[in-house]
């Protein structure tokens, strides 16, 4: 298996929310050379250093030999993924039953969350500032699941459309059953919530987890399970979360195996990209502004002109996923503009949805850049839409880039399966990915 495939089935199978990724990124950047911004004075041509953003979004710098004022190439991903979040007030126990309560989060087909296999990631922040990794349902941990009617009985159920037959409420994680002949104490069996309480002395056993402390706990339900290579040819990769982490990985090898560049060179890795970007760790907030504006100050050339300058003379390529052609659902792709598995790194001129709405259009004059480079490393990409018009869309974080007046365009990793709990890359085209995104960083 080739190196950089092994690095990410292991980045995949290390991070399955934004805070295990923006740990690895760090470990792995102090390993080449990279510090933490705050622990600089001041900084100087060559310098390599990171803006680590509530241990959720991360913003890694190379500072180049040309004035940065000439603007900065920029590579920016996105590492949050589909998945349910645990609700404030989530242990509940109905009929000997124990629960915790869901919220989804991003754009997911509710069925398919059924009866699977699932395990929970997080933190937990103790009233007194402790903060707790919490992994439950990982490495022959015990699973846990969310339960479906038999066929038998959801006559009705099977009746509704797609959207419906899985209500967003009825997606509580099973985690508990009481049973009355294993518990000693006579007493208990009349007691209300019995198996709750079992439940919350598990949780302060194990993880030293109270009732409250939910309160102040970011815990997400994901599927359990180890990223793997798939087909008899392991052409592919099948594994959760691979939009965007399949890009955000690429971006971030591609920032470590870059020497003396000549722009400064910049990877955003940022969160809540699929809920529109929102928050402090998300790409419509100030947090590649305020970065900046922390660089300019190091190099002793910060000013409010400077910093528009600069953003207005950046490159970047929005590091994100696209639809790949499957021949299962031909009907809803214009095959001559769709994106194949294993042709290469998908380059998407506009995205959005009918109409180009909420997309962000990149210019001709930015694209010929693009196709040279590319050409010039001989690299292997695609042009592509998702969809046919009219069918869908979505969005990435090119349009906030956009913003600042740079130069964007969508660049990424054809997928099958996007947003299920399980997608499929080629191997041929992550490796392709990370190469494409080498490239760009050379542009001068």
């Amino acid at each position: 298996m080739d190196s950089t495939i092994k690095r990410y089935l292991s980045f995949l199978n290390n991070g399955k929310t934004e805070r295990e990724c923006v740990n690895q990124i760090i470990k792995i950047a102090e390993n080449n050379g990279y510090q933490d911004v705050l622990n600089l004075k001041t900084i100087d041509v060559g310098d390599k250093f990171y803006f680590n953003n509530q241990g959720k979004s991360i913003a890694l710098f190379h500072i180049g030999k040309d004035d940065i004022e000439n603007g900065m190439n920029i590579l920016g991903g996105h590492i949050d993924s589909p998945r349910l979040d645990i609700k404030m007030n989530p242990l509940y126990e109905s009929d000997g039953l124990v629960y915790l309560d869901t919220h989804y989060y991003g754009g997911i087909k509710k069925y398919q969350w059924v009866t699977l296999p699932l395990s929970i990631h997080g933190v937990v922040v103790k009233k007194d500032g402790t903060k707790k990794e919490i992994v439950i349902g990982e490495d022959g941990d015990n699973a846990l699941c969310i339960t479906d009617l038999l066929p038998h009985i959801a006559q009705e159920q099977m009746k509704k459309n797609a959207s419906e037959f899985i209500e967003g409420e009825n997606l509580d994680l099973l985690i508990g059953l009481y049973d009355e002949k294993k518990n000693d104490d006579a007493n208990d069996k009349k007691e209300k919530d019995a198996g709750k309480k079992r439940i919350l002395e598990i949780l302060k056993d194990k993880y030293d987890i109270e009732e409250k402390d939910f309160l102040s706990a970011e815990l997400e339900v994901v599927p359990e399970g180890k990223a793997r290579l798939m087909g008899l040819d392991s052409s592919m990769i099948l594994s959760y979360g691979q939009d965007d982490r399949v890009c955000s990985f690429t971006s971030f090898e591609a920032m470590m195996e870059e020497e003396n560049p000549f722009r400064t060179t910049c990877c955003l890795i940022v969160d809540k990209e699929e809920i529109g970007s929102v928050g402090s760790t998300g790409m419509d907030s100030k947090f590649l502004e305020n970065a900046t504006a922390e660089v300019l100050d190091k190099l002793n050339r910060y000013s409010s002109l400077t910093l528009s300058r600069v953003l207005r003379n950046s490159l970047m390529l929005s590091s994100d996923v696209n639809a790949a052609y499957d021949p299962m659902y031909s009907n809803l792709f214009d095959k001559k503009n769709s994106s194949f598995l294993g042709k290469g790194v998908v380059f998407n001129k506009y995205t959005g949805s009918r109409g180009k709405s909420g997309a962000s259009d990149a210019n001709a004059e930015f694209l010929s850049k693009i196709r040279k480079a590319m050409d010039d490393a001989n690299v292997d990409y695609q042009m592509a839409e998702m969809a046919k018009v009219d069918v869908g869309g979505g969005g990435t974080i090119a349009k906030y880039a956009a913003y600042y007046g740079m130069q964007v365009i969508d660049c990424g990793v054809a997928v099958l399966s996007m947003h299920a709990p399980f997608e499929v890359t080629s191997v041929k085209d992550v490796l392709t990915a990370k190469n494409a995104y080498k490239a760009f960083l050379k542009i001068k």
